[in-house]
């Protein structure tokens, strides 16, 4: 027996066996190709594949250390892309469901693994070279795959927790990375637009502040494009799938009219007021609200928390409370951040749709009244040659009343709804951004606390989430 495995015809039939496997996954048959260097490694031997190093004789601690690591690298970056990932909660978007400084093991079986887009990249980097302050691109262009997902055990579903590369981060300004580009935009057209009204000047189309704006972006940042895989990664809760429905109303999610299931651990942010008296400090340690959250209005009697529904019914019953109020914007109160950021849909965090989900093969009527909603899934994320010209729609230089999609949507929320930039901001998430699904806390920081405080060993290896 113990010949047989130290055999090396029995080594090439088992690796040969796992290759053919992989290759039938991927789908690519001209991998099969690679077969023989296969049986050449365990085999043959004819060549050195791994010439780093002196197939027969004693190699220096150096070059032991390089093989390591070499194979280290192979190793780990094979796994993030076909099995795991590590990835790192830095916001408190999902707050209480997911902290800030969880660390996640990330299945990318559970949605079907990604083919990536920019091969040819800085090994363990998302979209920057360390050590360049921010500005030095980690990937090539050189070879760019389109977009390919593998089968995978299931698919994304109502309810689960996804981690996807950002919508609108396909654009970047390096120096403010921490705010999406057409933020940045949206904000200089109304700044320029707020400008022509003091000065009572004729005001412009809304064309010609756009071209202003965007002028003026680019002459003052860095702008940069980022390819899908390479985009920032985000967590949240999908609350919409391909086809669905979504309305919030009162701050309460509704899907295909049916209530959403509220988690225990979601969050919405209340204005608690008090006698004059301050809350104790330890009653927050207790409902773990963190100290960066405990925001104390000017009058020094009101502060504004984020809390869970328990600990809203929990601090009301506090001696010094005298009122806690959930802070909902008012119907009908038009928020220019919020998505499809047009005054005919006059939506708000709180108060926003309905809006359907489109689904792939679907296809809907286009006009000046809903052209907002589907803009940039035709001219970005499906790559078409979208025009608006005197109220007319035209497609890849086509007239077009109509549009079939060709890939599925879904609709991301964080649980922390008062401070999650998500779905109700940029809108569609597309399939080909989803990156899988969170399945166990391995580790978790608390930026907070000191000492081994810091490590929350109560969240350790905790999973399932929902």
């Amino acid at each position: 027996m113990k010949e047989l495995l130290n055999s090396k015809y029995f080594k090439f039939g088992i690796v040969a066996v796992l290759y053919i496997l992989w290759v039938i996954w991927i789908g690519n048959y001209w991998l099969l190709l690679g077969l023989p260097i296969v049986f050449d490694i365990y085999v043959s031997k004819k060549v050195n594949w791994a010439f780093w190093k002196k197939r027969n004789g004693k190699n220096s601690t150096v070059i032991e250390w390089l093989d390591a690591l070499i194979f280290a690298v192979i190793a780990v970056t094979l796994i993030n892309i076909f099995l795991f990932q590590n990835y790192r909660i830095p916001t408190p978007s999902m707050e209480k469901t997911l902290l800030v400084g969880d660390h996640l093991a990330v299945s990318k079986v559970a949605y079907g693994p990604r083919m990536p887009n920019t091969p040819i990249a800085f090994p363990f980097t998302q979209h920057t070279m360390p050590f360049t302050g921010g500005r030095g691109k980690s990937w090539s262009n050189l070879v760019h795959w389109k977009y390919k997902r593998l089968p995978g055990f299931g698919h994304v579903k109502n309810n689960d927790i996804v981690v996807f590369n950002f919508p609108a981060g396909d654009t970047v300004c390096l120096e403010m990375q921490t705010v999406s580009y057409y933020e940045i935009l949206r904000e200089r057209v109304e700044m320029l637009t707020a400008d022509d009204i003091r000065a009572n000047r004729p005001l412009r189309s809304k064309d010609e502040y756009q071209a202003l704006a965007r002028e003026m972006v680019w002459n003052e940042y860095t702008v940069i494009y980022r390819p899908v895989d390479r985009r920032d990664n985000y967590v949240k809760r999908c609350v919409g799938v391909p086809g669905d429905s979504i309305l919030i109303k009162g701050g309460e999610l509704f899907v295909n009219g049916q209530p959403n299931e509220v988690y225990s651990t979601q969050q919405t942010s209340y204005y608690v007021r008090t006698n004059g008296t301050r809350i104790n400090p330890k009653a927050f340690e207790r409902m773990g609200v963190a100290k960066s959250d405990q925001s104390l209005m000017l009058s020094g009697t009101v502060y504004r928390l984020p809390l869970t529904k328990s600990n809203a019914e929990l601090i009301s019953g506090f001696a010094n409370v005298t009122g806690v109020e959930a802070d909902y914007r008012r119907p009908g109160e038009y928020s220019p951040a919020v998505f499809p950021h047009d005054q005919q849909y006059r939506w708000n965090e709180d108060n926003f749709g309905p809006l359907w989900i489109p689904k792939k093969g679907t296809t809907v009527k286009l006009d000046m009244t809903n052209i907002s909603l589907y803009s940039s899934i035709i001219d970005i994320y499906e790559e078409n040659d979208l025009v608006i010209a005197d109220s007319l729609i035209y497609i890849n230089g086509e007239p077009a009343d109509s549009y079939t999609f060709k890939m599925d949507y879904y609709w991301m929320m964080g649980d922390n709804r008062h401070d999650s930039a998500d779905s109700r901001f940029w809108g569609f998430v597309p399939e080909d951004h989803i990156v899988g699904r969170p399945v166990v806390v391995w580790l978790s920081i608390d930026k907070e606390a000191q000492g081994l405080k810091k490590i929350r060993f109560n969240r350790f290896f905790k999973g399932a989430m929902r």
